[in-house]
């Protein structure tokens, strides 16, 4: 016999789990990253009644770390679908990454039945405050109580995304409002599409804002620019501006691509060595944009080294970050794009008025990048000369890194060709496992080619997602350095002093891993064998680990030609 619950959902021609798909479709979700489980199941319901495509991680935190990627890659935002309770704990590491780094992505999950939220009674996968837990890691937490506030709720959510610093969102909804019957509830006009949605946005800047800035650009002897991730977004104005302020300027990491790699004013992302300290520190003017001078990308040493003495000049989405950790003088909230094209017409127009600049910047910046080289740690040549050579001979790929030796070594020497094409969680939050699952949402959302960079390490985090790339035939490359163990703590703690404990860990037998999971594998020696591996793997139909040994002699060799800012 039915019951009365069975009952109600058999009348019901719209659940409210129906309904929340086709809104999702609305606002132009093409991918859900999920792990179906009984809290959740009725949220599936309607999904092959959209165009919305399903992928099953196989573990939460990889659900959120590939939709990560999928938006680092793409530009477009994914959503999660996640039960309640452990499944919420579990993406809790890869939402607080996205925040860090400024990520949009939408966590949709279950909670318990209303009348059961936040009872202390026990029931299955019950916290006490699902919401208040989750709300420390997300941009904003709503539950829906009720079928009438969905709508609303997801308008808020994609409004949060579009019109201002965007990071992860959360929504929950209650497993009897998920099955409750919302044929009664606004669907989403048939009628638009998801390009002509109107949201809200990033504010234009005050021009009177942008006419300071130029009173101060104008007057400046030695400026200096620098772009964040903020900026990833905006076209060759980026370039543009660089050249008519005739500033030296560096990019973050997450900005890498913004200005060609032997650009004669580009420093790339070596903020925290000690010429590119300097040189920032002796600015009499420096403009800001997009970033928030983080101690992951300015301060790397982690001694509070890294000063700004002269003016300070901020361009950002969030009017609390212009003034922290460094207090602007002049504070620009607006969106990036909108600032450097004011920013460049102004200062046209300047030049047009005979007040054009001449810094002659550029022999600077060579001076500065001599120094730069010179500073360089040696052991960072054989790993940035493998990635060029990947760069240079797989047209348009992506690099996706973990927390590991070549990322540290990449981000302060590899240089990007366009933006998008080069990301890692070393930034911000600094979590280990994220480069796997990451690159297979990158693939995913992009045509483009993408290769993962993994430690031997970080990979055990969450090598369960190789058999996820396996299962969708993707011709994705893990790049992965082995180095027995966690090689870059136990390096500092011999440089401390410190016993071993805890680094030296077992190392699978990769091979072997890699067929039990229905991939690949190579062990790369020489840089043909890679060149040639790379041909015939790049566009296949399946996942391939290339692991290298850190200390193999074909690194040091190709080291040896590297050149740097190229």
């Amino acid at each position: 016999m039915a019951t009365s619950a069975q009952l109600t959902q058999a009348q019901a021609s719209l659940t409210c789990g129906e309904l929340l798909v086709q809104w999702l479709e609305y606002y132009g979700v093409e991918t859900v990253f999920g792990i179906p489980g009984v809290h959740t199941v009725e949220l599936y319901r309607g999904l092959p009644n959209t165009n919305i495509r399903h992928i099953t991680p196989r573990h939460e935190q990889g659900a959120g770390f590939m939709a990560d990627g999928y938006y680092r890659a793409s530009g477009k935002i994914a959503v999660c679908f996640i039960i309640t309770g452990p499944g919420m704990t579990n993406i809790l590491t890869a939402m607080a990454q996205a925040a860090a780094d400024s990520i949009p992505m939408l966590v949709i999950s279950s909670v318990n039945k209303v009348a059961d939220t936040g009872s202390g009674e026990g029931h299955l996968h019950e916290l006490h405050d699902q919401q208040g837990l989750v709300s420390k890691v997300a941009l904003s937490s709503k539950t829906v109580w009720q079928p009438e506030a969905l709508p609303k709720v997801i308008a808020e959510a994609f409004a949060l995304f579009k019109g201002a610093r965007p990071g992860p969102v959360h929504i929950q909804l209650p497993i009897d409002v998920i099955t409750a019957d919302a044929s009664h509830v606004a669907r989403p006009p048939a009628s638009v599409a998801s390009s002509a949605i109107s949201l809200a946005a990033i504010p234009s800047p005050n021009p009177a804002q942008l006419d300071a800035a130029i009173d101060h650009l104008m007057t400046a002897k030695n400026p200096v620019l620098l772009y964040g991730g903020g900026c990833v977004a905006v076209d060759s104005d980026a370039q543009r501006l660089a050249e008519l302020l005739d500033a030296p300027t560096f990019l973050t990491i997450n900005a890498k691509g913004l200005l060609p790699p032997a650009h004669p004013l580009s420093l790339g992302s070596n903020q925290s060595l000690p010429a590119g300290r300097e040189l920032i520190a002796d600015a009499d003017v420096v403009l800001a944009i997009g970033t928030e001078l983080g101690e992951t990308d300015y301060d790397i040493v982690f001694d509070g080294g890294f000063k700004i003495n002269g003016t300070l000049i901020r361009v950002d989405c969030d009017t609390p970050q212009l003034q922290r950790p460094f207090r602007a003088d002049v504070a620009i909230l607006g969106d990036a794009q909108m600032a450097i094209s004011g920013l460049c017409e102004r200062l046209t127009q300047r030049a047009a008025d005979q007040q054009s600049l001449d810094h002659q910047a550029a022999q600077c910046v060579s001076q500065v990048k001599e120094q730069l080289i010179a500073d360089m740690p040696a052991s960072f040549a054989g790993a940035n000369a493998l990635l060029k050579c990947i760069r240079d001979n797989v047209a348009d790929v992506v690099i996706v890194g973990d927390s590991t030796q070549p990322v540290y070594c990449g981000n302060h020497g590899f240089e990007a060709l366009t933006t998008r094409k080069w990301f890692n969680s070393s930034t911000g939050f600094g979590t280990l496992g994220y480069g796997l699952p990451a690159a297979i949402g990158a693939k995913v959302a992009t045509d483009y080619p993408v290769i993962s960079l993994m430690g031997d390490g970080g990979i055990q985090f969450t090598i369960a997602e190789l058999i996820c790339a396996a299962e969708l035939e993707l011709p994705l490359i893990i790049l992965l350095w082995n180095n027995q163990g966690y090689g870059e703590i136990r390096s500092y703690m011999q440089e401390r002093g410190l016993p071993e404990i805890g680094v030296n860990i077992k190392t699978p037998n990769f091979e072997a891993l890699s067929a039990g999971f229905g991939a690949g594998y190579r062990r790369i020696t020489s840089e043909q064998q890679l060149l040639s591996a790379l041909a015939e793997d790049i566009n296949g139909r399946q996942p391939v680990i290339y692991e290298v040994d850190e200390a193999d002699d074909f690194l040091t060799e190709m080291g040896q030609s590297f050149q740097y800012f190229s």
